[in-house]
């Protein structure tokens, strides 16, 4: 998911303004080596966000020869618990980038091509949604399929909490898409995010590989790395090493940390640690996931989108091929990660905002994640910037 423009100065003026009575004190560094200058600006927008009125704000940065990473705030409101930087949280679209990754796998395996149609492919695909034509693979990994939402159906009001409250399958939530119009424009001729595109990746996989997503992902990602804090599945929240995240309610504050809904999900269903993340990063720009050609064609995209296949491109800077990101935003807990073309400098941040309402009670809640979304990676990509000797 690629950040979406805000005025920043304004809406950071009002978060400073509105939230010091959920800002939590406490800072935990670790660094592993002497930590850089080049650091700074992402400390210091960390601490921002926590006197703006975050419940937390988690970070590491990676570079050759060491890492430097730091907690800020409370983990639990209520409690108040010190977070640490090795807490775990949901790491909302990050998802997709690992959903992309084991897509790519099935082209690499000759199992489908990138321009492949998915219509009779993924089950369900045709009956359910009755697309207007055929859909790619690329289609979906680019989020230019048009492929209709499932989230209106999933969440009819603005009461959130009997959605958040309830499993949802892969199987149910493209049934759900398939109360939704598709796009009058021509399929494939313009970007537009939406999940859905990666809940049908998610099935692809399943269909291709004939065993359960969260099967595949574990076999293929998480287990090869050593990602021993990450997870798709339930949180248990009887463990401590768990960053609390909050939303709003017309006016009453609500935890949504319980991830049942997201749980497995191929669009969201990730928990994971910064470190975790960027060890993830590492070991896809470096090659060491998917083959060469997969991995061009993942940079490359479908089109000028800033979008790519799973990933986000970013402005020019850390080397000569730029940088790429991704966003996860679940209105609770947002992370932002940066990688150099060649996974030698990674920079993962997790921000638990100040709670806000949901976007379908008041819109400005959406307008302040989507600026802290924007700081978060200014900062991050100066300090990468900065390490890696870019301008």
């Amino acid at each position: 998911m690629a950040p979406r423009p805000g005025a920043a100065g304004v809406l950071l003026l009002a978060l400073l303004l509105t939230a010091c009575q959920y800002s939590g004190a406490g800072s935990s560094a670790s660094p592993s080596a002497a930590s850089p200058s080049a650091v700074g600006p992402v400390d210091e927008q960390a601490r921002l966000f926590i006197d703006g009125g975050a419940a937390s704000a988690v970070v590491q940065v990676n570079w050759p020869g060491g890492h430097w990473s730091n907690a800020y705030g409370v983990r639990n409101l209520d409690t108040k618990d010190p977070a640490q930087a090795g807490d775990r949280v949901s790491v909302g679209s990050v998802t997709e980038t690992l959903t992309a990754v084991t897509v790519l796998k099935l082209v690499d395996d000759h199992l489908i091509g990138l321009d492949d149609p998915v219509n009779s492919v993924i089950p369900g695909f045709e009956a359910e949604l009755h697309p207007p034509g055929p859909i790619t693979v690329r289609e979906l990994l680019a989020q230019t399929s048009g492929i209709p939402s499932y989230i209106p159906a999933a969440m009819p009001g603005v009461d959130f909490r009997s959605a958040f409250a309830q499993p949802l399958s892969l199987e149910q939530a493209l049934r759900d898409a398939g109360g939704q119009p598709w796009p009058a424009t021509r399929v494939g001729s313009s970007y537009q995010w939406d999940e859905t595109n990666y809940i049908a990746l998610g099935l692809l996989v399943q269909a291709l590989r004939k065993k359960p997503f969260t099967d595949v992902v574990n076999e293929e990602v998480i287990a090869p790395l050593g990602l021993t804090h990450t997870s798709m599945g339930r949180l248990d929240l009887t463990q401590k090493d768990i960053l609390h995240g909050y939303m709003t309610l017309h006016g009453q504050r609500i935890d949504t940390t319980d991830n049942i809904h997201s749980a497995g999900s191929s669009s969201e269903g990730l928990t994971s640690t910064m470190g975790d993340v960027n060890t993830f990063l590492a070991a896809l720009f470096g090659g060491r996931l998917i083959s060469p050609s997969s991995l061009a064609q993942m940079e490359k995209g479908a089109g000028p989108a800033p979008f790519a296949l799973g990933i986000a491109k970013g402005p020019p800077g850390c080397t000569s091929s730029g940088s790429f990101h991704t966003v996860g935003n679940q209105g609770y807990a947002i992370t932002a990660a940066v990688s150099s073309s060649d996974g030698r400098y990674t920079a993962t941040m997790t921000v638990m905002p100040q709670p806000l309402p949901g976007a379908l009670e008041d819109p400005s809640g959406e307008r302040q994640r989507s600026t802290i979304i924007e700081q978060m990676f200014s900062s991050l990509g100066e300090a990468l910037n900065s390490l890696c000797g870019s301008p």
